[in-house]
């Protein structure tokens, strides 16, 4: 009889966990904001980024000069600074006067003077220097301006560096100039591209918030519908924690199953960016992460009580998030407080080991800390979801219990 009753109510908890997942699933189609955050968002901001960022690098950055010295040697500096890719001089200005109105107006992101006694100071052996003068409004046009003259000093330093030397040979020319050989080797991103750089954190980052935005609307919305402000229904099938955390984390995990596959695999081979990732260990990876995003937005969704709320509390997180991560700002140069705050997120662990085993080709053992602290996260945010859900049903039931007992008293009859 006990085992028969057992079988009954484990029968009976799995019929609601699908029923549960079943109505979780309708609400998102339903519900044109949530299908926003949970499809078009993951559909079409991984394109957008991509999109903005498909160049990789800054080319042809626009530059003024003011050269003062007008000799040979300042002309073939000038002509090996255009030569480069990175920048190309479009002015020859008079004096710095009319460079800085150039630069004022965005016509040009950069300035090179070249003092009067540049030539003068080469032929007496004397160390010279050229001015650069960049807008700090984009990092990359200051990389641009600096890579550019700084490859044309490093060449004119070669070739007088040979003139004087008085060799007879190429080799003896050749071991003067640069006495140690060097090669430049940019690895994991041998294009030195900002969207190979940015675009994996960026991926990883959308998946989080998008739950984190989804799932709030969807909780602001039963709060919203519910007549006690409830995040629970009172419902014969919402009488279980287990089985509604179960069945909402599953319909949220159906979806960001396919979307996770979209922007972590099909994104980056679309526009040809770095993935050698094995197939095995990035799903090995990616599964508590997402485990870990869901529980942690539903787990953070307790604080939601209108639709509109999410979009105060979580959008603005996206950029700081991104910053403390490790990834746009170098982790060793992040205050120790806010390091202890980007532990709380799922996306710092999800960022790390993710560009490691996408962009670097790790497998799981190469990324213990993050791959354990995520299944850590999954575990602590699956139980503080099921503590603030039995916290739900508890107020749902007592809220319903008190309007049964308003509704009783108003049918006594009165006493004559």
């Amino acid at each position: 009889m006990r085992d028969k009753k057992f079988k009954d109510t484990i029968w009976e908890g799995v019929n609601d966990l699908f029923y549960i997942w079943w109505q979780e699933l309708k609400a998102v189609v339903k519900d044109q904001g949530v299908l926003i955050f949970f499809i078009l968002v993951p559909l079409g901001y991984p394109l957008l980024y991509t999109f903005i960022y498909t160049n990789e690098t800054v080319r042809e950055v626009p530059a003024a000069v003011v050269d003062n010295n007008r000799s040979s040697l300042s002309r073939e500096y000038l002509r090996l600074v255009d030569a480069a890719p990175d920048l190309h001089i479009v002015s020859h200005c008079a004096d710095m006067e009319e460079a800085k109105t150039l630069l004022k107006d965005g016509k040009v992101y950069g300035v090179i003077y070249i003092p009067e006694n540049f030539s003068r100071d080469i032929a007496k052996g004397i160390q010279t220097r050229v001015v650069l003068y960049c807008d700090m409004s984009g990092m990359l046009y200051y990389k641009a301006m600096l890579t550019a003259n700084t490859n044309a000093s490093l060449t004119m330093n070669k070739q007088i560096k040979i003139e004087r030397s008085g060799n007879t040979t190429d080799r003896q020319d050749e071991v003067s100039a640069t006495p140690i050989e060097y090669e430049d080797i940019s690895i994991f991103n041998p294009q030195n591209g900002f969207a190979s750089f940015l675009i994996p954190a960026v991926l990883i980052l959308i998946i989080q918030q998008t739950l984190l935005l989804g799932v709030g609307l969807s909780a602001g919305t039963a709060r919203e519908t519910n007549r006690f402000r409830d995040l629970i229904p009172m419902s014969r099938h919402y009488h279980g924690t287990l089985r509604i955390v179960l069945g909402k984390s599953l319909a949220y995990f159906m979806i960001y199953a396919v979307m996770a596959a979209y922007m972590l695999c099909l994104v980056p081979k679309m526009f040809h960016l770095v993935q050698i990732a094995q197939a095995s260990t990035l799903l090995a990876f990616i599964l508590p992460y997402i485990l870990a995003c869901i529980f942690f937005a539903m787990t953070c969704s307790i604080f939601i009580h209108h639709r509109e709320s999410c979009m105060m509390i979580y959008v603005f997180t996206s950029l700081p998030l991104l910053f403390i991560s490790g990834i746009s700002w170098p982790g060793s140069a992040v205050p120790g407080f806010w390091e202890a705050v980007s532990w709380i997120f799922p996306s710092t662990f999800g960022i790390n080991g993710f560009v490691r085993i996408n962009n670097m080709g790790a497998t799981l053992p190469d990324v213990p800390a993050e791959y354990h602290a995520l299944w850590i996260q999954t575990g602590v945010y699956f139980l503080t979801t099921c503590i603030v859900y039995r916290r739900q049903i508890t107020l749902s039931r007592k809220h319903v219990y008190q309007r049964l007992k308003e509704i009783k008293s108003r049918r006594k009859p009165k006493n004559v």
